[in-house]
């Protein structure tokens, strides 16, 4: 007799779509999660007795969602949908329990079954399917942003990257001794223009060694 009490009074208020606020000038917020754990209890006896209602799964899915207790919550409304698929309620539960948990594209699938089943029913695609679809374009737009932060692949140098020369090779070796023998003729040669006081311009080729100068009150040297 308790347990029908109980029952009955909070499907009413799940029904009926009671507001929060008129709901908490009735009773505080600690006897609010008491009465939900006790009718959770009353309806884990009844579905012991009745197993295959798919309504009492429902609206037990509908209270552990009011606890935020969102894993049990899809549970019970997929145990609901598996019991009665034609019911459109116990889809449309299992869409706001699984937008409780974050997963947008199975709570759309959901409130599109339920639209499917129920297409006369405005809360469905004004409200849910509406707000599951807004969320989904806000996802994307984070995402499109995130992968802008992140800095394309390749250009960070890392060791891993850097070639692992093996630097005794015969190659490296070759290439080596070809560039020292270029810089030492380069430097044994030293090209230097030398314009004199008349404006005549000279290229002459100096020795490293021995080299000599030409008097500075006659020529004017560049290099």
């Amino acid at each position: 007799m308790e347990f029908l009490h109980i029952f009955k009074w909070l499907s009413s208020l799940v029904i009926s779509g009671l507001s929060s606020y008129a709901f908490l000038r009735r009773i505080s917020c600690s006897s609010i999660v008491t009465l939900y754990q006790e009718a959770i209890q009353k309806w884990d006896e009844a579905l012991q007795l009745t197993p295959d209602d798919a309504t009492l799964y429902e609206m037990k899915s509908q209270v552990l969602m009011s606890l935020h207790e969102m894993f049990p919550a899809v549970h019970a409304a997929e145990m609901a949908v598996k019991r009665n698929p034609h019911s459109w309620e116990s889809w449309q539960t299992l869409g706001r329990a699984q937008l409780g948990l974050g997963e947008i594209v199975l709570a759309i699938r959901s409130f599109q079954v339920a639209l499917h089943i129920y297409p006369m029913n405005p809360e469905i695609w004004k409200e849910d399917l509406s707000w599951a679809r807004k969320l989904q374009e806000q996802q994307k737009v984070a995402q499109r942003i995130e992968k802008k932060e992140i800095p394309p692949e390749g250009t960070d140098i890392s060791p891993e990257s850097i070639p692992d020369y093996d630097f005794e090779s015969d190659e490296i070796v070759a290439v080596c001794a070809a560039v020292a023998e270029k810089q030492k003729s380069v430097s044994a040669n030293k090209t230097m223009v030398i314009v004199s006081a008349s404006g005549t311009v000279e290229i002459v080729n100096e020795k490293e060694e021995g080299s000599s100068t030409p008097d500075g009150s006659v020529f004017i040297k560049a290099r």
